[in-house]
């Protein structure tokens, strides 16, 4: 029990980063990221027994993330605010500039719950395969809406 509460924690911890992402493009006012955080980890810890291993489980504490910020967004009836990434979970260095960077998680927070997602999965660098079994889609689909997605944000930047 002890290796599975510990092997439990080092996941987390590996995998913290993108689920804090989640928590603060979803949250809305009445749910802080921490909240939310808070949630996902809940959600995590009681279907972790019941993981097979049908996927990476990365893959899987993703789905669990992903479905416990919008089961959030969508009991509060309201969109989510848009909420700027605290600087800590941006890795970056001092010399590039960083006010695209803050631009395009602006852009991205004016998405709707799956392009968010698809997106914030891609800037993760996760395959087209995973980012379909996450998200519930085909991949010949995550591919076409990552291309809809890159459009929609090239046009919003130049409005």
């Amino acid at each position: 029990m002890e290796d599975q509460q510990q092997y439990f924690v080092s996941l987390i911890e590996q995998n913290k980063a993108l689920i804090y992402k989640f928590c603060y493009m979803y949250a809305n006012e009445a749910d802080t990221p921490q909240d939310l955080f808070q949630e996902v980890i809940i959600n995590l810890w009681k279907g972790y027994p019941t993981f097979r291993g049908d996927c990476k489980v990365q893959t899987w504490i993703y789905r669990i993330a992903l479905n416990t910020c919008v089961t959030f967004m969508r009991k509060s009836g309201s969109r989510p605010k848009t909420t700027a990434l605290s600087e800590d979970l941006i890795v970056y260095d001092d010399s590039i500039d960083t006010s695209q960077i803050k631009e395009l998680y602006t852009l991205i927070n004016r998405l709707n719950e799956i392009e968010k997602a698809i997106v914030l999965l891609y800037l993760e660098e996760r395959s087209y395969d995973e980012i379909a079994q996450i998200v519930g889609i085909t991949r010949n689909n995550v591919g076409v809406r990552i291309n809809r997605i890159k459009e929609k944000l090239s046009q919003m930047s130049n409005h």
